[in-house]
């Protein structure tokens, strides 16, 4: 049986059931069959999702935005909270895949949702070692509904159009060599 459901989702994949941005259809189906361990968590979507837009605060009280700031490159969405043990882990795995992929096609980007004032986000940072990823807050929890996130951390793919192609849900090592293959086959690089 497992043979057979392994056998149908991987014709989807081939034929492309997953859709993605004009030109990336090969990417996403590529990336889609990378997946492992961790990894395997990331479910790229059928048909790209409408994103929020519901404003978040910038970190520093430097105002508000939205995520169509972002348009015109891949954002790795990260939702979190400062009291969230498993957050603590992957973040820094964040990090480490900001540093080594970050840049004009692809960012990293953090968003603490619900009660974390800034002085624990800045705490939280600190802690661990993180010092490139924004400390963005979604404290009435506006973005997140929206998108919906129910538990913590999500992470969302989002492309350059600003559609959601993939969620995973629960943490994951965002530092493996898988993660990173997936991300660098997501983005053409």
């Amino acid at each position: 049986m497992k043979r057979i459901f392994a056998a149908l989702v991987y014709t989807a994949l081939g034929a492309g059931a997953i859709s993605a941005p004009s030109g990336a259809q090969a990417d996403l189906t590529q990336a889609a069959l990378l997946r492992t361990g961790d990894m395997k968590k990331l479910v790229f979507h059928e048909v790209p999702e409408a994103i929020s837009t519901a404003a978040y605060q910038l970190a520093d009280d430097a105002g508000e935005q939205t995520l169509e700031a972002y348009q015109g490159k891949y954002v790795l969405l990260n939702f979190w909270a400062t009291w969230c043990a498993p957050c603590r882990k992957e973040m820094p795995q964040l990090s480490e895949l900001q540093s080594e992929l970050g840049g004009d096609d692809f960012e990293v980007v953090t968003i603490a949702t619900g009660r974390n004032s800034p002085e624990g986000i800045k705490k939280f940072f600190k802690e661990i070692g993180v010092d490139n990823l924004p400390r963005h807050q979604d404290p009435k929890q506006a973005l997140a509904s929206q998108m919906g996130i129910f538990g913590l951390p999500i992470t969302v793919l989002i492309d350059p159009e600003g559609r959601e192609i993939a969620r995973l849900r629960g943490d994951a090592d965002w530092a493996s060599d898988n993660a990173k293959a997936i991300i660098k086959t997501v983005i053409g690089d």
